[in-house]
């Protein structure tokens, strides 16, 4: 038996599919304006926080004091992180075994294991370092 916060709903698969085609961070609001009324507020936040404590989605607070979510595409692979633009806000998945590399020097010289499945390596995007 589904539990009520297990159950997809219409609104909430409107929600994830639109999440998903964003390719830069967004906030709430404007994936609400994205929506243009589709679903409520109050959904959307509820959904969002279910992303959000899944592991679906990064959250970064801006200095203006506004949450912005960053999807995190779902990898089975254990060497894996993400590259996010400072600038365009641009979410980047890559797959490359020079993570162990980094994890290997994290454990050995800092005595802490870091979770590869939610590395982000903020830095700037090919098209905004031309700019």
């Amino acid at each position: 038996m589904q539990t009520r916060e297990s159950y997809s709903t219409k609104q909430k698969d409107v929600i994830k599919n639109a999440i998903k085609n964003i390719d830069k961070e967004f906030s709430i609001k404007q994936l609400y304006n994205l929506l243009k009324g589709e679903t409520g507020l109050t959904t959307i936040y509820r959904c969002i926080d279910k992303m959000f404590m899944n592991g679906e989605l990064s959250k970064r607070i801006s200095d203006d004091n506004v949450t912005y979510y960053s999807y995190l595409e779902k990898c089975d692979k254990n060497n894996h992180f993400y590259l996010k633009c400072e600038k365009c806000g641009l979410m980047e998945h890559v797959d490359c075994d020079c993570i162990v590399e980094l994890e290997n020097h994290i454990l050995k010289n800092h005595n802490f294991l870091p979770n590869t499945k939610k590395i982000i390596i903020s830095g700037l995007c090919k098209k905004c370092k031309e700019c």
